[in-house]
């Protein structure tokens, strides 16, 4: 390997570990305020870029059926458990569950999205696809929240395995690649500097300077915190802990579908794509402890470069390579954390 080869390899490593520190960052988004390790995160991934190539082919994706069916189940748990104290919060119900649903799939029946542009097809991903976060917390999570982290995990595991079912489904086994987002590309030095690349670049640092002012200078970042530090103590100071985690998911969601829609003009993607774009988002995610937003991205990023030199090197070995990282890495935390567990109520 030469110096120009190791140049390329470190790009693209950069590249994809933006990719995945996205990833990594909702996955320790969701653990560290409702304790579930967020598996589905990387489907929600296929599920942006498939439901992109509905748009950009003028069909209705079927992903906001999925939105509808969940937004009326949602309706009707909240109003059989009375979920409800005055008719304002009823009319919230039916209108956030029901009204929005229904009206998105009504909108997207008559609206021909062909020929959109590329950012406004990607906001309507984002309407379509956040919106399912809250539902998936309130259906699957809520009723179990106080069940063990081994418990949740399952869960999780369950969730994906049904949604990847469901994208099958409606996908079907081909995948797509979407146009990238700016056509443009320049030489620097021995590099081939693409617009794609730089989208995914800016995006996702653009991305993780949101989530630091969202989390360092609103009221609603510092009760996600104040959740994340003590579940009870915020609960004692008036802090909702059951909507900390459907805002929890929300934003999960909306990270894990911002990377779906840098991704899908640089790879083919499959219904099952985002199994394992989500395991190594969690990989990186291990690296800073589940805990580390920052030690999570530069996790991912080092993962993004060790699977570039994986994949030109030793091609057969990159997932055996990628995902051995785990082992030693675990073996560090354990051995050098004396107390573990996360806290429970």
């Amino acid at each position: 390997m030469n110096f120009d080869i190791a140049l390329m390899l470190a790009q693209d490593g950069i590249v994809n570990g933006a990719i995945y520190a996205l990833l990594a960052l909702s996955t320790v988004l969701v653990f560290q305020i409702t304790r579930v390790i967020f598996i589905p995160s990387g489907t929600f991934v296929a599920f942006a870029a498939l439901t992109l190539a509905a748009l950009q082919a003028g069909k209705c994706p079927a992903t906001v059926w999925l939105l509808v069916g969940g937004g009326l189940a949602v309706a009707a748990l909240d109003i059989y458990q009375r979920q409800w104290r005055t008719c304002g919060d009823l009319a919230a119900i039916l209108f956030w569950n029901v009204g929005y649903p229904l009206a998105l799939a009504a909108l997207l029946q008559v609206v021909k999205t062909d020929d959109w542009p590329v950012l406004a097809q990607g906001a309507l991903c984002c309407l379509i696809l956040v919106p399912l976060g809250p539902v998936m917390y309130r259906l699957v999570y809520a009723p179990v929240v106080a069940a063990s982290v081994l418990v949740l995990l399952i869960v999780s595991i369950a969730v994906d395995v049904a949604l990847v079912s469901f994208g099958l489904l409606v996908f079907g086994s081909d995948g797509m690649r979407a146009p990238s987002m700016i056509d443009v590309d320049f030489a620097l030095g021995p590099l081939t500097i693409t617009g794609q690349s730089l989208v995914i670049l800016g995006t996702s640092v653009a991305l993780i300077a949101g989530l630091y002012v969202f989390f360092e200078h609103t009221l609603e970042g510092k009760a996600l915190r104040a959740t994340a530090v003590n579940r009870v103590g915020a609960r004692l100071m008036g802090i909702a802990t059951g909507k900390s985690g459907k805002r929890a998911f929300a934003l999960a969601v909306f990270i894990a579908v911002c990377a779906g829609l840098l991704a899908a003009p640089t790879t083919t993607i499959y219904y099952d794509t985002g199994f394992l774009i989500g395991l190594r988002g969690l990989v990186g995610a291990i690296f800073g402890g589940l805990a580390s937003y920052p030690l999570a991205a530069l996790g991912a990023i080092l993962l993004g470069l060790i699977e570039s030199v994986s994949a030109f090197e030793a091609s057969s070995f990159k997932e055996v390579i990628v995902f051995s990282l785990l082992i030693p890495v675990l073996l560090a935390r354990t051995l050098l954390t004396d107390d573990p567990g996360h806290e429970e109520e």
